[in-house]
């Protein structure tokens, strides 16, 4: 399956939450990420990701591992994702370890998730927050197959335009590479 998602930057995050808001509440959520690799940056260089999260909300946490592919669409970066919800992070972690990966970044980021649906699809619009990056950001992805996506794509767009986002605000960079590139500064 592909997550097939587009990213931009927020130029009104209160009116944008709001219209967010008239269509089904938000959930907040805290997520902490921690990036792997093996130590020759293999994953990075072919533009795969290995990611543990753990996920803070309101009612529970729980933490999910994840295996990103290469990008089917460069556009908007959209990838095959295949994820799963682990017991014992501190055990996933130890086992990508001795697996040999490493921890290359690790960040967290201030997240409201909306699910709804819109044009006959699951929806997930998300408003981010990183701390160590200047501004706001939203996602919205849907799960999709492979020949699906570029239909979707324009769903997600229509989402988008319908919360006030245009298509100049849209982003494909690295919430990985603004964090590195804010450390390094």
């Amino acid at each position: 399956m592909i997550e097939a998602e587009l990213k931009a930057r927020v130029q009104d995050p209160e009116g944008v939450m709001a219209r967010l808001e008239k269509r089904v509440p938000g959930r907040p959520e805290v997520y902490r990420d921690t990036y792997y690799d093996d130590p020759a940056g293999g994953l990075d260089a072919s533009d795969r990701e290995l990611r543990v999260r753990t996920v803070h909300g309101p009612d529970d946490t729980r933490s999910v591992l994840t295996y990103k592919g290469a990008r089917v669409d460069t556009a908007s970066g959209s990838k095959p994702e295949h994820e799963t919800r682990v017991e014992d992070p501190e055990a996933v972690h130890a086992m990508l370890r001795g697996l040999g990966y490493v921890p290359t970044i690790a960040f967290e980021k201030r997240c409201r998730n909306y699910d709804f649906t819109a044009a006959g699809r699951r929806m997930l619009a998300t408003l981010v927050r990183v701390p160590e990056i200047d501004g706001t950001f939203i996602e919205v992805e849907t799960i999709v197959d492979e020949d699906d996506v570029h239909t979707a794509l324009a769903d997600v767009r229509q989402v988008l335009a319908e919360l006030g986002i245009g298509e100049q605000d849209l982003t494909t960079e690295l919430y990985t590479d603004a964090v590195v590139a804010r450390r390094n500064a």
